[in-house]
């Protein structure tokens, strides 16, 4: 096997430090040839779909395939702006604003960026460029407070071959969730509060996650979980008690049984039992995108009031917020503790040594 080299290395560069941030992934553009790429990438991870390889290839590729990128391409295009998928803008924004919060600090050797799981910016691509500006220690920071392995693990698997690709491999920190975090659940509360100073409080306030698989909790996945505790604890700030707000799971694919209670079916089933307005928050997804842009805001909008709501209010994604960033800049602060970058003295030493071999 040959290794990848960094060409432009010198040995008296400043050893830097990289915190890398990632997120799902969006595709190229909102055309039947762009999603069906992306969704071939993005349903061929074995951790996204657990199903014997053969048999969802399949699947994947004479079924799904033919028919599921024209009707998502069709979706994104209502989504997308001037600056492309809101995921990424959304994503990159969040880099930006991380960049300038931990400058003061950390100064222009702390090399932030993000990438993406699936499409572009990849996670290998970024990786490399980090490592080839001389970054030799890399926290990696998923954007999914909730650990679940179909996204985590997954970033987690994306970044490991590309590190087994490398001759020379930095230290690596991985955040795997940060569900409970005291910044993050703040933000969240304060994003619901200042809604509410706008708008009202609605008689429910329902918690949407993305769903997974019932088998994937059942196999020991601690997402369901983790999930149910970031909506105590966001509820428990906004001082709500256990029949003013839902959590609910969003987003099923197939036909097997996912995490219950359904968002859709909730929402539908709701006016029926006498609450005629609701306000939808997504805690899992740190910037808004097409699950929470049209699956949320309009999709299940349309179920509620046809069900017979009468008012019906989503609380966007906490995205680049002053007080996102700030949080996980304290976050990734934390996480970064003990890492030194090195001094001149120490590069010009180093430096020195070399030469004189």
């Amino acid at each position: 096997m040959r290794y990848r080299n960094s060409d432009s290395f010198r040995h008296e560069q400043s050893d830097k430090i990289g915190v890398l941030v990632t997120n799902l992934g969006t595709p190229d553009a909102p055309t039947k040839p762009a999603l069906k790429r992306y969704l071939r990438e993005f349903l061929s991870d074995p951790r996204v779909v657990e199903a014997p390889r053969w048999l969802w290839w399949l699947v994947l590729n004479m079924v799904i395939l033919n028919f599921r990128p024209a009707r998502s391409a069709h979706a994104y295009q209502t989504v997308w702006t001037e600056r492309g998928s809101p995921l990424l803008f959304h994503t990159e924004d969040q880099a930006n604003g991380l960049r300038q919060a931990l400058a003061a600090q950390w100064g222009d050797d702390l090399v932030v960026d993000f990438a993406m799981r699936y499409g572009n910016p990849s996670i290998d691509s970024v990786v490399n460029r980090m490592l080839d500006q001389g970054v030799r220690k890399i926290l990696v920071l998923p954007l999914y407070p909730q650990y679940c392995a179909s996204t985590t693990a997954s970033t987690f698997d994306a970044l490991s071959r590309c590190l087994q690709q490398r001759r020379w491999m930095p230290e690596v920190r991985f955040v795997t969730q940060y569900h409970d975090d005291k910044g993050y659940i703040q933000a969240l509360a304060d994003s619901v509060q200042a809604h509410w100073q706008a708008h009202g409080r609605a008689e429910r306030l329902l918690f949407s996650y993305h769903g997974i698989p019932q088998r994937y909790l059942d196999n020991g996945d601690p997402y369901h979980c983790q999930c149910l505790k970031t909506s105590r604890l966001v509820a428990e700030r906004l001082g709500l008690d256990k029949g003013q707000y839902l959590t609910t799971f969003q987003s099923r694919f197939g036909r097997e049984e996912w995490l219950k209670p359904y968002t859709d079916e909730t929402l539908k089933a709701l006016p029926a039992e006498g609450v005629k307005s609701v306000q939808v928050v997504c805690p899992g997804f740190s910037a808004d995108c097409l699950e929470t842009i049209e699956e949320i805001g309009v999709e299940n909008r349309d179920y509620f009031l046809e069900a017979g709501g009468e008012s019906y209010q989503y609380i966007s994604a906490l995205n680049a917020e002053p007080e996102h960033i700030q949080a996980l800049a304290a976050l990734i602060s934390k996480n970064l503790q003990g890492w030194q970058i090195s001094n001149a003295e120490e590069r010009k030493q180093r430096a020195d040594a070399h030469s004189k071999q």
